[in-house]
């Protein structure tokens, strides 16, 4: 119990530190010890309770639940105070109900509000842990010589760099609480932390355009939140037959109609979470942040905490129509904002639509909830948690030397930035390419889905989203590469740039790849055994074919490094025109033309404008008939 509670109160001891440093090496030198502690924390859960399965702790709740609900009074008059100053009542009303909820809760139900045992740790617990721990550390440090180049840049934003290290860490000291609760009171105050933290880090450029998108992801993830109250009175008020708040009991609860519709409304809090439609707009606003908030709370970790909720209560789901229909949203989205990534040139955007596409098939595996899916859907956290904080982290790096973040500036960039072009290539493969997790993911789930009733359904979904996931990836992808002449080298020393925790999270894709088949027996499979009974298996010669696919991908990127001082240059072929060096020809009427390529984006067709709504509707209304179908069947 001591790492545990290390974990979660060491992140916030560091967060008041760095409130008093000022100076930028003293604050790298703070926060990267402090990484190397907390990585080492999860490192050592990792060694210690990956082979006991689920344990539970009996930490004392009495005075913590009393800190915990002062703090959430709190944080409800902060979002009166802010939404009174810029004038959003919605925000105002939002955070008036659920306080109400919070204080008609403990004033009625204060007798059942204990749970015997407050944490816990099991393999999920541990996968999350390790992605908080390491993946979440690496990106704090990155943060800390982006942030002095981002004030470099950005003179007219006032630096309030120690508020952001400190919300920064008590963000990961919430992440951890959030995963390590088996108390729900417990893990619905973490919860809002993570909301809080959301808002104050979107919105820290304290421009009107940040503003207005910082208390958008505010008011949506309020609407989780009330949500999750709500489904904790319920609990509580049919605690002999559903468990109440402890989590362990709920999940185990035999009577799955009664714990349907707190679930349900548990799963909407995690739809919100994880921005899936109609609620996707708050995360593509957050990318107004600098990139390391992208990276750590938009990617990586505080999305994840949407999906996580959803996979923990996919036992209630499955079987259930209500559970059908919060996967169809997962799918649905997955689709939709796959499709809409194309028409996107802006990096941070095709990412954050990507985002919303993966998370959105989290979901679908979860909502319908079998042993093959859940494994499935654990499987693709991990892997797009390390190849989106990569690829969030670099397109930060490349902006900041380059001076966009548009796909088409990126032409050449293996000559311009040759190592961050080979780390981009790694992370955008990792991501649609075999033999890297998501992909073997959305295969296992494809496998899985055939043996669920009406899941060809969700297999044309599925197929049709992959598709068109190649089209926008494979693009990008082909930009990188592109060798070009007459372009000057922009990459830095290992000093000017964040070398350290780009090079560390490339080396966990590959790594993720490499142990995959080991992650599986170590985590996921007793994960998925203890909780059905059954469980999931990779057969060997799949593990070998992997392997060897990851050998030969690994060519492409090693050989652009080891024989680009012998590589030649040739003068591009033109059809027949003759082409200058510097990439012009002779064109028609006599018209000496520049030789230019750029890619397709089909915005006509697949433009936000056209499928957000449509997706939204179709989203809305399955939200509305899992609450009625977890209804009908109680």
């Amino acid at each position: 119990m001591q790492t545990l509670l290390f974990l979660i109160l060491f992140p916030i001891l560091v967060a008041c530190l760095l409130l008093f440093v000022k100076r930028t090496t003293v604050r790298y030198a703070v926060v990267a010890l402090s990484a190397l502690a907390i990585g080492g924390g999860s490192i050592y859960l990792l060694v210690r309770y990956a082979l006991e399965g689920a344990v539970y702790f009996a930490a004392p709740s009495e005075a913590a639940s009393l800190v915990m609900v002062a703090i959430e009074m709190g944080l409800a008059l902060f979002i009166v105070y802010m939404g009174a100053k810029f004038r959003n009542y919605l925000a105002i009303a939002l955070a008036a109900i659920q306080a109400a909820l919070v204080v008609y809760l403990e004033g009625t139900f204060s007798g059942s509000l204990h749970a015997v045992n407050n944490l816990f740790i099991d393999q999920l617990s541990i996968i999350m842990a390790l992605i908080i721990g390491i993946i979440g550390s690496l990106i704090a440090v990155y943060a800390v010589r982006y942030m002095e180049t981002y004030h470099h840049h950005h003179p007219e934003v006032r630096d309030r760099q120690k508020m952001f290290f400190f919300v920064i860490f008590v963000f990961l000291a919430a992440m951890f609480g959030l995963v390590f609760s088996n108390n729900l009171m417990w893990l619905f105050f973490f919860w809002e932390i993570t909301t809080i933290s959301s808002f104050l880090l979107i919105g820290y450029s304290e421009t009107e355009e940040a503003t207005r998108n910082a208390f958008r992801a505010l008011v949506m993830n309020l609407l989780g939140g009330v949500a999750f109250v709500v489904a904790i009175i319920i609990l509580v008020a049919t605690e002999a037959t559903s468990g109440g708040i402890d989590l362990a009991q709920v999940l185990a609860s035999g009577d799955t109609a009664i714990v349907l519709i707190p679930a349900v409304l548990i799963g909407f809090a995690g739809i919100t979470k994880a921005a899936l439609m109609p609620f996707s707009s708050w995360l593509l606003g957050a990318m107004v942040a600098p990139t390391p908030v992208s990276a750590l709370l938009h990617s990586s970790t505080m999305v994840k905490a949407g999906v996580y909720i959803l996979v923990r209560f996919s036992p209630v789901f499955a079987g259930t129509f209500a559970g059908f229909s919060i996967g169809l949203v997962g799918a649905v989205t997955f689709v939709v904002a796959s499709a809409i990534a194309i028409s996107q040139s802006n990096a941070k955007l095709v990412l954050a639509y990507s985002t919303i596409a993966n998370l959105g098939l989290i979901a679908a595996c979860a909502g319908v909830g079998t042993y093959m899916l859940v494994w499935a859907a654990i499987l693709l956290i991990i892997f797009h948690a390390v190849a989106k904080a990569l690829l969030f982290l670099g397109t930060g790096a490349i902006e900041h030397r380059i001076g966009s973040r548009d796909i088409e500036d990126m032409e050449g960039l293996i000559v311009r930035m040759p190592r961050m072009a080979v780390m981009m290539f790694i992370g955008i493969a990792g991501m649609f390419l075999a033999p890297f997790g998501m992909l073997i993911s959305k295969w296992a789930a494809i496998e899985a889905f055939v043996q669920v009733p009406f899941g060809l359904v969700f297999i044309a979904i599925l197929a049709y989203g992959s598709a068109v996931t190649v089209f926008f990836w494979a693009k990008w992808m082909g930009k990188l590469v592109a060798v070009t002449r007459h372009q000057e080298k922009v990459e830095k020393g290992f000093f000017e740039e964040p070398w350290a925790p780009l090079y560390i999270i490339t080396g966990l894709v590959i790594a993720a790849v490499l142990l995959f088949p080991v992650i599986s027996s170590i985590l996921i499979e007793p994960y998925v055994l203890a909780i059905y009974g059954v469980t999931a298996l990779m057969a060997q010669a799949n593990v070998a074919i992997m392997l060897l696919m990851m050998t030969l991908l690994l060519i492409l990127p090693v050989s652009f490094l080891l024989f680009r001082r012998s590589a030649k240059s040739l003068p591009a072929y033109m059809g027949g025109r003759t082409a200058t060096p510097d990439l012009h020809f002779a064109g028609s009427l006599g018209l000496t033309r520049e030789a230019q390529t750029r890619n397709y984006y089909l915005t006509e067709y697949f433009g936000e404008a056209k499928l957000f709504l449509p997706g939204a509707v179709v989203c809305t209304v399955l939200i509305l008939a899992s609450w009625v179908l977890a209804g009908v069947a109680l």
